[in-house]
């Protein structure tokens, strides 16, 4: 799953493929699929509310449809312009909600402004909700039990246990506190791993845009794992980590390249740098991002075989409160 660089000092980093690892989940799925339907159930179908025309949404909910053919799955991709309102976009989740031939449910963000994100997750019916956004899945996920994740966080989470990389009591630095993903990807490492949910038994330290510097450069020297989801170009250096640590990069920034004059992709950490000290390192583009793709496809036939069910008494009042 991995390739190696061997640095000056005889130091391997190993670059995990993240490409390789998606492929092996996106096998997993693919059979999973076809034992479902061929034991005489309905093929999973996957529906995605497509809002407005962000290139970067089109380019990923194309990458979502694109592997759900792969592994089996239907899928279809509502597109809506800009301009629906809210109410408007709420009355298409309820109907996709009551839709039984509906079994997974995504809204890709981000929405325009004049939506509440927020209400619009809530909105999704927990059961579907295989983005793992609705607060009741949320708070399940806090509380380490069996839910929805969100997909990038579990793709994170599945390559640090795929390629053996150790949790237990170790010191792990996220940076980045996002509801979506930095915030959940500290519950997966630091909860329980006797809970039904089980956890990293990690010390986990979150940092964001207000922690100075210098003090987050005294976290990630001690870090043995760093998890960088900021979307800061270069916030993790080699002069910051220790040596031996496991690098995860999460970000996705688009920057102009001097030497081409064109936009590029790269993520939160100096990834030729960073490489000549870490044990593990993940690249961007082809690390984390190929995950969460696979990690959807994983939740689209949790919600399928309705292994996650929530009395909708329950789940509206949630909602609403």
């Amino acid at each position: 799953m991995s390739s190696t660089a061997l640095s000056p000092d005889g130091q391997e980093a190993v670059i995990i493929s993240g490409r390789k690892l998606a492929r092996q989940i996106r096998n997993e799925a693919r059979d999973d699929v076809e034992e479902w339907v061929s034991a005489g159930n309905r093929r999973p179908h996957l529906s995605v509310v497509l809002v407005g025309d962000n290139p970067a949404s089109h380019s990923y909910v194309l990458n979502k449809t694109r592997a759900a053919a792969e592994v089996g799955i239907s899928s279809e991709t509502i597109l809506k312009p800009s301009s629906i309102c809210e109410e408007e976009l709420l009355d298409l989740i309820e109907k996709l909600n009551s839709d039984h031939r509906v079994d997974g449910l995504l809204v890709q963000l981000p929405l325009p402004d004049h939506i509440d994100e927020r209400r619009v997750c809530n909105a999704v019916c927990p059961g579907k909700d295989v983005d793992g956004f609705h607060v009741v899945n949320v708070g399940r996920m806090c509380l380490d039990q069996s839910t929805m994740l969100p997909a990038t966080p579990w793709g994170v989470w599945e390559i640090i246990k795929r390629t053996g990389i150790q949790t237990l009591g170790k010191n792990v630095l996220v940076a980045g506190r996002s509801k979506n993903v930095g915030m959940p990807i500290a519950m997966l490492l630091h909860t329980d791993g006797r809970h039904e949910r089980p956890g990293g038994d990690a010390t986990v330290t979150i940092s964001h845009r207000y922690t100075p510097k210098e003090q987050l450069r005294q976290h990630t020297q001690i870090a043995d794992i760093i998890v960088a989801a900021a979307g800061i170009p270069n916030l993790i250096t080699a002069d910051m980590i220790k040596e031996g640590a496991a690098v995860i990069d999460v970000g996705i920034n688009r920057i102009l390249d001097p030497l081409t004059g064109k936009n590029r992709l790269v993520g939160d950490v100096d990834f030729e740098g960073v490489r000549q000290k870490a044990s593990y390192i993940t690249p961007v583009p082809g690390g984390v991002g190929p995950m969460t793709v696979a990690m959807l496809m994983k939740n689209t036939i949790k919600a399928a075989k309705s292994i996650i069910l929530t009395p909708p008494q329950r789940v509206r009042m949630a909602a609403s409160s």
